[in-house]
């Protein structure tokens, strides 16, 4: 098992100068590095790559779709571009050397229509996400992560079985379920039974509590969690991701309008070192 940590609880974009970062992240305990690159033409991607690899740290990668590259609109201009942009992300995830690029990488984050999700919806996700996933298996090994997020965010995939379901309408290997307990804790009945719907289709894990504080000071059924993480046969990536309010473009999009800990730097220490102890706990049961 490997543990991470996104890089938006420390900085609001990744560019040159936030290189350094990953040293500060390995030597906090972390093995993984979750990196969003807002800034896709100026991402330093080759350099990202020999750092970490100097480090020996796993880089994994995110999104959140814009509206204008949502390929579930019902404007095909817009569908394209979506195709498009995907694309041109998952050649910035090759040249990084990333294990994994999960998401709401499927449609446009904060796309709401005010009804629920279409059999046309679903039509324009499947066939464009096929295209998608052909793309990334052609030109990588890159597995690539359908993330089930909260109903406030999103109405075209809420739970495990949302995106199991569009998995297989997809049909393509390298396309994995990305499970996140912030919102699973929302839309998911009960923790252990979601991780088991996923079952071998699990290939990522965000650990976050439900109010995006420190891993162990909340609400999300940690122990029952890990046990049926290790009942499925997981031993991919944890990453803790929350966000830092102090950086007010991303405490926006995130909706963070309060300290969840005294600093990231100790969100994340406590976070992993409490993860850390329970899947200890959980594998010598």
């Amino acid at each position: 098992m490997q543990f991470g940590i996104h890089s938006l609880l420390f900085r609001e974009t990744f560019a040159e100068q936030d290189l350094p970062l990953l040293d500060k992240c390995k030597k906090m305990g972390f093995d993984a590095v979750e990196i969003i690159p807002f800034d896709v033409d100026r991402f330093p991607a080759a350099k990202v790559k020999k750092a970490a690899a100097d480090l020996g740290l796993t880089i994994n990668m995110g999104f959140g779709m814009p509206l204008e590259y949502n390929i579930i609109s019902p404007d095909a201009a817009v569908r394209k571009a979506g195709l498009d942009f995907s694309r041109k992300l998952i050649d910035v995830c090759n040249e990084v050397g990333a294990k994994l690029f999960g998401g709401m990488i499927y449609c446009g984050w904060g796309y709401l229509t005010g009804k629920g999700r279409t059999e046309q919806e679903w039509n324009w996700g499947v066939e464009g996400y096929r295209e998608i996933a052909n793309y990334a298996k052609q030109t990588s090994d890159l597995i690539l992560g359908i993330e089930p997020v909260n109903r406030f965010e999103s109405h075209f995939i809420n739970t495990a079985a949302d995106a199991v379901k569009f998995i297989h309408a997809v049909g393509v290997s390298n396309v994995r379920v990305h499970l996140d307990t912030f919102h699973m804790i929302r839309e998911e009945d009960d923790f252990p039974r979601a991780v088991e719907t996923a079952g071998s289709l699990l290939g990522y894990v965000h650990a976050c509590e439900n109010q995006r504080g420190i891993p162990g000071t909340g609400l999300v059924p940690w122990v029952p969690f890990f046990k049926a993480l290790r009942k499925v046969g997981y031993d991919g990536c944890i990453t803790i991701e929350s966000f830092d309010p102090d950086i007010e473009s991303v405490a926006k999009l995130c909706c963070i309008w309060r300290k969840l800990a005294d600093s990231p730097e100790q969100l994340a220490t406590e976070g992993v070192k409490f993860l850390k102890s329970v899947y200890q706990q959980v594998q010598a049961a």
